[in-house]
C-alpha cells in the first residue's frame, strides 16, 4: 500500500447527506456542530457541496492548530467572506501585515493601562444602571442593545478617545455585515456579489456608513491633534503608523480596516456575553442572589476600582460560566498551507479546519453535566484539573484575543453594578435564541422589564 492509502481520514457523513447538512448550516450552525460531534467524536470530515470541512472537537487537536502549529492554519470559511467588508483588520489579516498590526496594538492592551482605564469603564456602566432604571416598572427595554451601547461607549473612551454615541447606526451596521458575511459562508460564496438581494443591498449600504464613520474619526483627531498623533490610544497609533506608508491610498485603507475591525470586535463580543449573563441568571436566580450579596459586601454603594477584580471572585466565575456554554467567538475556522496531521488524522494543504469552542466548551470527556450553568465548575479546587485548550473563549495560540482583559473587566464591573441594584427579568413572550453569526449573540434582542433588586 502506499503512503497515501495509510493515512487515515477523518469518518463523518456520507457525501449524499449534503443536502441536509447545507440546510442546517443555512438554519441551525450549532446544531450541524453538535450533532457532528455527539455522531463522529472528536474528528469529523463534513462534506458539503464543494467544500470538505475538517471538524476537530479535542483539546489536543485546538492546541495543535491554534498553537503548537498555528503558522500552517491563516484564516479560513466565514472570516475570508468577512474581509469584504472588514478588509485586511487584525481579525482578517495574515503574515506580516498582521505582525505588524498586533505590534502596533499591544501597547493599548498592556495591563498598566488597562487598570488605568477602570474608572471610564464604571463610569459606563454606571450610565447603564441608570438608564434601565428608567425603565423600572415599564415597558421591557432591549437589554442587548443597551449592552451594545455601553461596549461603545466604553471602546470609545479606552481605546479611540473619541465619544461614539454620535454614531448610532455604528450596530445596525454591523448587523448587516455579519449577516452578509454568514450569507457568503453557508452559500459557499456562489451567489455573485452583484446580485442586488436586499441582503446585499443592505451590506454595500453598511459598509458605506463604516467607513464614513471610521473617515470622520480620523478626521477630527487630526484637526484635534494636527496629525501628530500625541495620544497613547489605537487611534492616535494608527495615524502615526499608518501615515509612514509611502502610497497614501495604502494608508487610508489600513486605517478604515484597522477601525471597523477594532469597532466590530471592540463592542459585539463582550455585548453578546453580557447579553446572556442577564439571561442566563434570570432563569437561576440562586445565581443572582449570590452575585448581588457578593456586590453588595464588596463594593457597597461606590463605585469599582480595578482592584475590586480579584474580590468579585464569584461574579468572575459566572463570566466564565456563560464563556463556556456560549463563547463569544463560537467557531475558530482555520485554512491549512501545507499537508498535517492532527489527532492521527491527515489534512490535506488547502484544506478547511473548524475548531468550535461551542462544542469543545460541552465536550462531555471535559465537562460535568455540561448542559448545566454552574459557575462554581470555575472555583479553582474543580478547575486545576482540565486541561488547558478545553476552555479557548477567546481564542489560543498567537491570535489569542488582544482585548480580552479589558472585555473581562467591563463584564465583571457591569454585571456587578447591574445586580448591585436591579433585577432584569425576561419578558414572558420572548424566547431566547442562540444565533450564531461572527459572534453567538441573542437572536432578534434580548427584552427584559426592570425591577428593583431584592
Amino acid at each position: 500500500m502506499t503512503a497515501t492509502q495509510l493515512r487515515r481520514v477523518p469518518p463523518g457523513p456520507p457525501r449524499r447527506a449534503t443536502f441536509g447538512l447545507l440546510r442546517k448550516l443555512a438554519s441551525d450552525r450549532l446544531a450541524l456542530m453538535s450533532s457532528t460531534a455527539a455522531e463522529y467524536g472528536d474528528a469529523a470530515r463534513i462534506s458539503i457541496g464543494p467544500k470538505t470541512l475538517y471538524f476537530f472537537n479535542h483539546p489536543d487537536h485546538a492546541k495543535h492548530v491554534l498553537a503548537d502549529n498555528a503558522a500552517n492554519y491563516h484564516k479560513g470559511i466565514g472570516l475570508i467572506q468577512a474581509r469584504r467588508a472588514l478588509g485586511d483588520g487584525l481579525l482578517t489579516s495574515e503574515g506580516a501585515l498582521w505582525r505588524t498590526q498586533r505590534t502596533m496594538i499591544q501597547p493599548a492592551f498592556q495591563p498598566k493601562r488597562i487598570a488605568e482605564q477602570a474608572g471610564i469603564v464604571a463610569e459606563e456602566a454606571a450610565k447603564l444602571v441608570h438608564r434601565l432604571r428608567t425603565h423600572g416598572g415599564g415597558e421591557p427595554v432591549d437589554v442587548l442593545q443597551e449592552m451594545t451601547g455601553l461596549t461603545l461607549g466604553v471602546l470609545g473612551r479606552t481605546l479611540l478617545d473619541a465619544d461614539l454615541g454620535a454614531f448610532g447606526s455604528v450596530g445596525h451596521s454591523f448587523d448587516a455585515v455579519q449577516d452578509q458575511a454568514m450569507f457568503e459562508m453557508v452559500s459557499m460564496s456562489l451567489v455573485p456579489t452583484w446580485v442586488p438581494l436586499p441582503r446585499q443591498l443592505r451590506f454595500r449600504r453598511a459598509r458605506a456608513e463604516l467607513q464614513r464613520i471610521v473617515d470622520r474619526l480620523v478626521a477630527e483627531r487630526i484637526t484635534r491633534d494636527g496629525g501628530q498623533g500625541r495620544g497613547d490610544d489605537v487611534l492616535s497609533r494608527l495615524i502615526v503608523s499608518t501615515g509612514q506608508e509611502a502610497d497614501p491610498q495604502l494608508g487610508q485603507r489600513r486605517m478604515r480596516d484597522e477601525l471597523v475591525t477594532l469597532l466590530l470586535a471592540g463592542h459585539e463580543t463582550t455585548a453578546s456575553t453580557l447579553g446572556w449573563t442577564f439571561a442566563l441568571i434570570d432563569r437561576h436566580p440562586e445565581v443572582r442572589a449570590r452575585l448581588h450579596a457578593e456586590a453588595v459586601q464588596v463594593l457597597g454603594d461606590r463605585m469599582p476600582a480595578h482592584e475590586d477584580l480579584h474580590r468579585l471572585r464569584y461574579t468572575a466565575m459566572v463570566v466564565e460560566e456563560v464563556m463556556r456554554l456560549y463563547p463569544p467567538v463560537w467557531i475558530l475556522p482555520r485554512q491549512a498551507q501545507a499537508d498535517d496531521e492532527v489527532g492521527g488524522y491527515h489534512v490535506p494543504g488547502g484544506a478547511d479546519v473548524l475548531i468550535c469552542p461551542y462544542t469543545l466548551h460541552r465536550h462531555p470527556g471535559f465537562w460535568d453535566t455540561p448542559e448545566r450553568f454552574d459557575p462554581e465548575r470555575f472555583d479553582p479546587s474543580r478547575a486545576s484539573h482540565r486541561p488547558r485548550y478545553a476552555y479557548i473563549p477567546f481564542g489560543a495560540g498567537p491570535r489569542f484575543c488582544v482585548g480580552n482583559s479589558l472585555g473581562l473587566m467591563e463584564a465583571t464591573f457591569t454585571i456587578a453594578m447591574i445586580t448591585r441594584e436591579l433585577r432584569l427579568a425576561t419578558a414572558p413572550d420572548h424566547r431566547v435564541v442562540a444565533e450564531p453569526m461572527l459572534s453567538l449573540r441573542v437572536r432578534g434582542g434580548l427584552p427584559m422589564t426592570v425591577h428593583a433588586a431584592t
